[in-house]
């Protein structure tokens, strides 16, 4: 299993809902068998394991979802170790009359369906080899596959995607928009792992716009780089150490773009169910007004390593 998890991340050279809301649906029940303490608040799993849970509203102002959302959770035990692996995604789709929303689904569909095929079950397969690229490769290419299928069939839209792909103590992210990844620690220490590709960001990085002017700027949603919009599409692909306590946690900008940092770790690290606090989140999304469509995925990291 050495062998394979070195090649697949080596790189070639290169609250109560309203009525509008969809409630939080639970993507994994604990197994009946898991041995289960609660410990301060926080619950300890006897397998080490990512536990998770998805929410999403269309917000108070929009009247249809243009976001999607996927979420797979794997887990491996054989041979004395565990593995978990799972493909994790928020994506928000742009450009009205229906079209945000066929991007954004095309476009999880076209990775989730590469990923799964060339990792999950190259792994899965009776004698596993791996797959035969690099992850990150695989990333890109699928991402580029879900771009011209967005341009050809959605003409005009586009769409945000940020990604994790999670396999024992390594994650890849892939991401284009402002959609967001953060990681939380259990001491409500918040870190934005991704980086906005829009305007007000990028004025931000030449000093030419204050954190504060810039959650008001008039064109603070505005993208210069997303998935189906422009010849050139250059997706940010990155490898790193999985954390080994806290949570992850990948949303749109109806989210992050009207609770604050320090509310949504507050949230997720009050909350020990991540399906519970998932919900949470986005309904103080639209008690913050919900502006905008708004989904959630939170992944609760174990509190020991695997």
């Amino acid at each position: 299993m050495a062998g394979i998890f070195n090649k697949l991340f080596s790189r070639k050279p290169s609250a109560v809902s309203s009525g509008a809301e969809t409630p939080t649906v639970p993507i994994m029940e604990l197994p009946p068998s898991a041995e289960t303490t609660e410990v301060h608040g926080k619950i300890h799993l006897g397998l080490p394991q990512l536990i998770i849970g998805c929410a999403q509203s269309v917000g108070k102002q929009r009247d249809h979802n243009e976001d999607s959302l996927l979420a797979i959770n794997s887990l491996l035990s054989g041979n004395g170790e565990y593995i978990p692996f799972g493909l994790y995604m928020v994506a928000d789709g742009m450009g009205g009359h229906k079209h945000g929303e066929i991007a954004s689904g095309l476009a999880v569909r076209t990775v989730a369906n590469q990923v799964v095929n060339r990792v999950f079950l190259a792994l899965l397969s009776p004698e596993p080899k791996g797959p035969s690229d690099p992850i990150q490769e695989i990333f890109q290419a699928s991402l580029q596959d879900a771009h011209r299928l967005v341009m050809k069939e959605a003409p005009g839209s586009g769409t945000t995607l940020t990604g994790v792909m999670v396999f024992n103590k390594q994650m890849t992210i892939a991401h284009v928009g402002d959609s967001r990844m953060y990681a939380i620690t259990p001491n409500g220490e918040v870190s934005l792992i991704t980086r906005d590709h829009s305007l007000v960001m990028r004025m931000m990085e030449l000093g030419q716009l204050s954190e504060q002017d810039a959650a008001i700027h008039p064109q603070r949603n505005v993208l210069y780089r997303a998935l189906g919009q422009g010849e050139i599409f250059s997706p940010d692909i990155t490898t790193s150490p999985l954390p080994t306590s806290g949570s992850l946690l990948l949303c749109s900008d109806g989210l992050w773009g009207v609770v604050p940092q320090s509310e949504l770790a507050r949230i997720i690290n009050t909350n020990p169910d991540p399906r519970i606090a998932a919900q949470l989140l986005v309904d103080a999304a639209n008690a913050a007004g919900g502006p905008d469509n708004i989904s959630a995925i939170l992944i609760r990291l174990p509190d020991q390593a695997f």
